[in-house]
């Protein structure tokens, strides 16, 4: 995403990056870039869009009359507004509309550019990395949006070099998938509204590929209002039935009952010819493991062993948790070919789906970036990959044997790997597809609920097939024992979720309730829009900490959309620029929320330039919070608003009432957090001003809040509170609070019933 003034920018991107811009509720020009390279292998080759900084630094005036998207004279423009110089004669430009936009103003030498751009460091996992050119800032600023696409059997990306030009790369993975000509490389779109931006470009795109679906119109899996634990940091792949019991007992006993539980990776019938017994375990060697039947492992069901208490199979030990830990959702893990080193090739198993070894070879845009261990270790071990004629049967085979052992549904991870192992197998595009509308329709037919998360795939290729798929992580891990990632984690979820927000709802991952840094990852699942589970080992838990998010029926109180940063924050870096606060903003159904972090100063961002430097931080970083921070404040507002907001901070615990355009300041020491609710005060009967805050021992306290009416006259008001009817106890604990001086009414009543 690119910032700059009335209505200028440029935006610099790696692999799956973008920059956005875009005016609300208006058409604007919709261009596709076009490459055309008579003949040029583009798995090989890349087309070079020059950005410089000395070009992105002076802007002259604009040297285009038509509103529509143009390259002229190697500058691309949009709107008026040169976007792209440089550009080189093989690049061109398709537009999808006539813009409605004005010519911005041209008396503006220098203009003051800032961007955004996602881009994979690994070929999983995508990270946020800002940048500017310019002077100080500006009053109203407009936004353009880069988008890589998919054309037919292609995939594109943007990638910086050492010049400081932006490259555009159309590539195949496959050296026999050859073009001469990409005419759908690079949308762009552009607009003075970046949430809004975003938003109508992704259905734009969605509709002229028909190859993915946007998040509102995907069924979303009720794992997401549940309270759920995951096996993985509690175990590994060491995870066992009594273990799993042990951690559903502990926090039940604790009054935080899961709803959901995935068992994680260690459950499946798999080999590893890497690891022996009785050797060293050698780090990486997990990658090298096979699975070997479609089935559970010994761990979960009897054998001839004497005196051993394990289940019948799988499905007597999920009835049996569901029966005494009132579970409404198991899920199970399983990597997209199998597992991580995909299928044991010639076993009774697995021969009928025909796996074939495969070695990785990774794009040279990724290798350009970090180096990934499960990737080094599959090029090493290799992977043994099913033929995709196979996929859709694998899948059903799989699927339907989980589904009668009472599993609900599945964690899909390793997703990207497919491109990686294209070639000869039709390219990454299509290679992608086939996997992905396989994996989808198994879904739809073995499992209610669309019960799938999507993990490890942040490849375009993944993303632009999800036609079904409605969760998908949206960072790296969650590394419990990593001290420099916690701030990182946090960041990384928020920036990606702008982009991945509009086609899943984004999987912040889990995390551990007793850890120096739990509170600071629990507010911000409570302001994600995102699913709520822990990882803690049974018997290690902060119920302090799980009870502010987790009601005592094992719901949650998730707000409505993907948690976002602030406008302000866009273009800021929050972890390593020594001075910018991150907040993280969303809506419940009748309030605002909206979390502030301090991520400065415990950790850096990989794949950064030798040149770029760590910035010296201080222990307490200060920054501005204001109502007007949380976008479509006007959906909770309503006609009765006075244009004042009661906010309610959860770690101090003030009520202070302020004007929507008004700020006021926060400072937080590192890996420190409060998160505030904002509700807008309204007059009722003419007299009476009152906002809501709801559960005042919850982080997202207005999540309680379902809905807010009044009745009577003009001596007699009752304003009456209501929750979801499902959860009774929500309205008993319910608070109000009200600004209203005695004098201006007779009576006034709180009906919470």
């Amino acid at each position: 995403m690119a910032q700059t003034n009335p209505a200028n920018n440029i935006i610099s991107m790696n692999m799956n990056t973008f920059s956005r811009h875009h005016q609300s509720n208006i058409c604007l020009s919709l261009p596709f870039l076009t490459l055309n390279s008579h003949g040029l292998r583009f798995l090989s080759r890349n087309s070079r869009v020059g950005t410089s900084k000395t070009h992105v630094k002076k802007w002259k005036h604009s040297m285009f009359i038509s509103n529509r998207p143009v390259i002229k004279e190697g500058t691309f423009g949009l709107n008026g507004q040169e976007l792209l110089t440089g550009v080189p004669d093989n690049v061109s430009v398709t537009p999808l509309t006539s813009s409605l936009l004005k010519v911005a103003p041209s008396r503006i030498e220098e203009r003051n550019v800032r961007f955004l751009s996602l881009f994979r460091f690994k070929l999983f996992w995508m990270i946020p990395r800002v940048g500017h050119s310019g002077s100080d800032p500006i009053s109203s600023p407009s936004y353009a949006l880069f988008l890589p696409a998919l054309d037919g059997e292609f995939r594109s990306s943007l990638q910086g070099n050492s010049s400081n030009e932006l490259e555009l790369c159309v590539e195949s993975g496959d050296p026999a998938i050859v073009t001469s000509q990409s005419l759908k490389a690079v949308f762009v779109n552009h607009g003075n509204h970046p949430f809004d931006l975003m938003k109508e470009s992704m259905k734009i795109l969605a509709d002229q590929t028909g190859t993915f679906a946007v998040r509102e119109t995907k069924q979303v899996p009720g794992i997401l209002d549940c309270f759920g634990w995951c096996t993985w940091d509690a175990f590994y792949q060491k995870v066992n039935p009594q273990g799993i019991k042990d951690g559903l007992k502990s926090l039940s006993d604790g009054g935080t009952p899961p709803k959901f539980v995935l068992i994680d990776d260690g459950w499946q019938d798999t080999v590893n010819e890497f690891q022996k017994d009785g050797e060293p375990f050698v780090e990486g060697s997990q990658f090298g493991g096979r699975l070997a039947t479609i089935k559970e492992n010994s761990k979960f069901r009897k054998t001839d062993e004497p005196l051993v208490d394990l289940p019948t199979n799988l499905k007597e030990f999920v009835s049996d948790i569901k029966k005494n830990f009132g579970l409404k959702y198991v899920y199970v893990w399983h990597a997209l070919l199998g597992y991580w080193g995909g299928l044991v090739p010639d076993a009774d198993g697995t021969n009928k789906y025909n796996p074939t070894m495969a070695y990785p070879v990774q794009s040279p845009g990724n290798l350009a970036n970090s180096r990934d261990l499960s990737l080094d270790c599959m090029e090493k071990y290799g992977i043994g990959v099913m033929d995709p004629g196979m996929a859709s049967e694998f899948y059903n085979d799989l699927h339907g044997y989980l589904a009668s052992q009472d599993v609900d549904g599945v964690k899909v991870d390793f997703q990207s790997i497919l491109e990686a192992i294209a070639g000869g197998l039709g390219g990454r595009v299509s290679l992608t597809r086939r996997f992905q509308q396989a994996l989808e329709d198994s879904i739809a037919t073995n499992f209610k609920d669309n019960s799938i998360i999507c993990c490890m795939g942040h490849s375009i290729d993944s993303i632009y097939n999800a036609k079904r798929s409605a969760v998908t992580r949206v960072s790296d891990d969650y590394y419990p024992d990593n001290p420099t990632t916690q701030t990182l984690h946090v960041a990384a979820v928020a920036f990606n979720s702008i982009f991945l927000g509009e086609v899943f709802v984004p999987d912040w991952d889990m995390f551990y309730s007793l850890h120096e840094s739990a509170e600071f990852h629990a507010i911000a699942r409570a302001v994600g829009g995102c699913g709520v589970y822990v990882s803690d080992k049974p018997g290690r838990h902060d119920f302090n900490i799980i009870k502010k998010l987790v009601l005592p029926d094992g719901l949650v109180l998730r707000a409505k959309y993907p948690g976002r940063p602030s406008r302000d924050c866009l273009f800021t870096d929050p972890v390593m620029d020594g001075k910018s606060l991150l907040k993280i903003w969303n809506l419940n159904k009748c309030t605002g929320v909206i979390g502030v972090f301090n991520c400065q100063g415990a950790g850096n961002w990989p794949c950064m330039n030798t040149e770029q430097k760590e910035t010296s931080v201080t222990a307490e970083v200060s920054g501005e919070l204001s109502p007007g921070d949380i976008e479509y404040f006007e959906e909770v507002s309503g006609k009765l608003w006075t244009g004042e907001c009661a906010i309610y901070s959860f770690i101090t615990g003030s009520v202070s009432r302020l004007p929507k355009e008004r700020s006021f300041i926060v400072s937080l020491n590192i890996l420190k957090c409060d998160v505030f609710t904002v509700s807008p005060i309204k007059v009722y009967n003419q007299q009476i001003q009152f906002a809501p805050i709801g559960l005042i021992n919850m982080y997202n306290s207005g999540g309680a809040v379902e809905s807010v009416d009044h009745s009577g006259d003009s001596s007699t008001c009752k304003i009456h509170i209501r929750s979801d009817l499902t959860r009774p106890h929500v309205i008993s604990k319910a608070k109000v609070t009200a600004r209203i001086p005695k004098s201006q009414c007779k009576t006034h009543n709180y009906d919470l019933s």
